[in-house]
């Protein structure tokens, strides 16, 4: 099964650990392929300065079996690149999206959260406005919910900064089961936080199954 993680110049570093989590699942299921995709491709400038190389631009990305759209200041850019919101368009009706952090607004502006529940980013430093403030208030046929994530089935959006790591879990979750998942989060020594974060801000989950095409 194969994940795109899509990035671009401006993407926080830490939005980075779903391609962190995903290469700890491969050592569980070896049948795991990740991929990142960038709007040119080749180097992308993440938020704090660090350089990566993207796998594949917008015309070169292979066939994927979920894509998942990273956030970072650069998603003011985002939202406004026709190719960009057109890709995710594109997937959208083709296999499961899953957004983390401002990603959300990414997914929002595509059009694709129309009609939907969706959560992003929460906590911001003043004078900042909250992306989930600006969710409500620009995208009025979203409906943003204050959540951990939010599971609408066929696309799941998380919420800000380091629950990019639950959001993921909970994918792989629905993906290849609970022992799996669970088994994730113990050999990223994330398990106890995984457990609090349940607890103490649940996610918003829909009653649509979330399936990866065969």
């Amino acid at each position: 099964m194969r994940f795109g993680i899509f990035i671009y110049d401006g993407v926080e570093a830490i939005d980075l650990a779903t391609f962190g989590v995903l290469s700890m699942a491969r050592r569980i299921r070896a049948d795991i392929e990740i991929c990142t995709i960038a709007p040119q491709g080749g180097v992308v400038t993440l938020a704090n300065g660090l350089r990566v190389i993207a796998d594949h631009d917008l015309a070169s990305a292979p066939r994927l079996d979920v894509l998942i759209v990273t956030g970072g200041p650069g998603w003011t850019a985002q939202v406004h690149a026709a190719p960009t919101l057109a890709f995710i368009r594109r997937l959208a009706a083709e296999i499961p999206i899953v957004s983390v952090c401002t990603g959300g607004m990414i997914l929002a502006a595509s059009g694709v959260l129309d009609g939907k529940a969706a959560t992003t980013k929460r906590e911001v430093v003043p004078p900042e406005i909250a992306p989930l403030t600006r969710l409500r208030t620009e995208y009025p046929s979203v409906e943003a919910r204050d959540a951990s994530l939010v599971d609408e089935g066929d696309i799941v959006t998380g919420g800000g900064v380091s629950l990019c790591i639950d959001t993921v879990l909970h994918v792989l979750k629905k993906l290849f089961g609970v022992e799996m998942a669970a088994e994730t989060a113990r050999i990223i020594e994330y398990q106890r936080a995984w457990a609090a974060n349940l607890r103490e801000f649940p996610p918003l989950l829909a009653t649509k199954p979330l399936v990866a095409p065969e």
